[in-house]
């Protein structure tokens, strides 16, 4: 993710690395993930009538055949993920029933990159229904036992995780605007894209902007070369990532917000208070992109393996969660937190935690000078696909 600096005994994060150690913050700590995805978990909930439509178009197969296989792409170590889960197999297993047929097994694979949390997210899972719970509907009554067998997969998504045929429904929610590198150009002093004196692409110029955005699709198309393999006939896919309403990728929106105005601002104080460089701030680059609809239409009819169900953009709201929004304090927090809670492992190790510390700190203070702008201004825009197999 970044370019060695003055010293090179700094510990620093490079485009190889990246896929080694992205991730959520683990943990249950204060800025972990698990305690600081309340905001997508709401977002997810507000999508669950796209999400059965999608699960509505998918092929039952005869329930003695193979498992129905699950999966969602990007899970992270919160208990979202678990959650959609369990919608899946009450969804599914309805439609069984109404059809008069027995549900099958359901299996569950939990899918992100090896740095991620799982035993954090393993800990979620309540135990198999089969140790302790009676009858089908039983198990789907209660939330004391799972009803599906469970797996990590560790590995990008924008490659090849499981077998040909072998999966029913894939399911992706707040992951794919993730970036598998942040564009060589972006970090390149010699090139026109280069981002001198940002961290992120928000206001950026537009050459900059474009790098971000085909390496954007370039990681879209592979995602979808690999799914078209992976995905049974008669399943489909449910992805869901950040999104803008501006056709200018400069202008990336609720993202931009969250990234790019007071986490921009905190780096640049650091800057100026002398505690790290300016290189060292250059070197660092936030791979996110938050595409626009054309831009997500162009890559799935390029690729010519799906046929799009449903292409939409979906307004998620507010990523902050805040108890008391004429709190300018908390709602510094909770933006502080919230950066950090999907980006800390990054800025932990390009600055260590200790500097990592002194930047959330600015970041807060700089967001509860902007509380009541944060409050209204502050909204995420979700892209909302539903894929099928040609």
């Amino acid at each position: 993710m970044a370019t060695l600096g003055d010293n090179k005994d700094n510990v620093v994060v490079s485009n190889m690395k990246l896929e080694r150690m992205l991730s959520m913050k683990g943990g249950k700590g204060e800025a972990s993930y698990v305690n600081n995805s309340q905001a997508q978990g709401q977002h997810a909930r507000s999508m669950l009538h796209l999400l059965k439509e999608t699960l509505d178009g998918v092929q039952l197969s005869p329930a003695d055949d193979v498992p129905f296989v699950m999966v969602d792409l990007g899970c992270s170590c919160g208990s979202n993920t678990v959650y959609i889960i369990d919608v899946i197999v009450e969804h599914m297993s309805k439609r069984y029933e109404a059809m008069g047929q027995q549900p099958p097994e359901f299996s569950a694979f939990f899918s992100d990159l090896p740095s991620n949390d799982f035993n954090t997210l393993f800990q979620l899972l309540p135990p198999l229904a089969n140790n302790g719970c009676g009858s089908m509907e039983e198990c789907l009554a209660s939330n004391s036992y799972r009803s599906y067998f469970a797996a990590g997969v560790p590995g990008s998504f924008y490659r090849r995780l499981f077998p040909a045929r072998s999966i029913d429904v894939f399911y992706s929610a707040f992951s794919l605007h993730w970036l598998s590198q942040v564009p060589d150009v972006v970090l390149d002093k010699r090139s026109v894209a280069y981002n001198k004196g940002r961290i992120y692409i928000h206001g950026a110029n537009e050459i900059t902007a474009n790098a971000y955005k085909k390496q954007f699709q370039t990681d879209l198309a592979g995602f979808l070369a690999a799914r078209s393999k992976e995905m049974k006939r008669g399943g489909s896919m449910f992805l869901v990532c950040l999104g803008r309403t501006s056709v200018d990728p400069t202008d990336q929106g609720g993202a931009g917000l969250l990234f790019g105005t007071h986490f921009q601002d905190a780096w640049d104080d650091l800057v100026q208070e002398g505690l790290i460089t300016s290189e060292k701030r250059n070197d660092f680059n936030i791979p996110v992109y938050a595409p626009s609809i054309q831009d997500f239409k162009e890559v799935v009819e390029a690729n010519g393996s799906f046929t799009i169900n449903k292409l939409q953009v979906f307004r998620g709201g507010s990523p902050l969660v805040v108890n008391h929004p004429d709190d300018a304090t908390e709602v510094g927090r909770a933006l502080a937190i919230s950066c950090r809670s999907v980006s800390g492992v990054l800025v932990d190790a390009h600055i260590g935690e200790q500097l990592s510390d002194e930047l959330f700190d600015r970041v807060k203070r700089r967001a509860s000078l902007h509380a009541n702008e944060l409050i209204e201004k502050l909204q995420f825009f979700h892209i909302v696909a539903s894929l099928s197999l040609v």
